[in-house]
């Protein structure tokens, strides 16, 4: 599974999923911080990877219909700001 991570959640994020899917591309790391969201996930499709995310605006169902796309993953801090891990653990976890 081809994976890209988003610039707004943790570089931990990458790392875990990395080591579930070496094919794991990360915003950071590739220099296109600040890139437009349409613009990001443009690039995603092209490149047809799924993309784990904080941002709420890529969870739009209208504007991302199921099955149109190659998948969209939104994680969300919890009240104190800490990233949810029940979803992201460790290697052998479920994503």
């Amino acid at each position: 599974m081809k994976i890209k991570v988003d610039e707004d959640l943790p570089k931990a994020v990458t790392k875990l999923v990395r080591e579930l899917f070496p094919d794991t591309a990360s915003v950071l790391e590739e220099g296109i911080s600040g890139t437009l969201d349409p613009v990001l996930w443009e690039i995603a499709q092209k490149e047809e990877r799924f993309l784990i995310t904080g941002d709420k605006g890529f969870a739009n169902i209208r504007k991302h219909s199921p099955r149109t796309h190659f998948g969209v993953l939104l994680l969300r801090p919890d009240g104190e700001g800490i990233p949810q891990w029940g979803l992201v653990r460790s290697p052998g976890s479920a994503i």
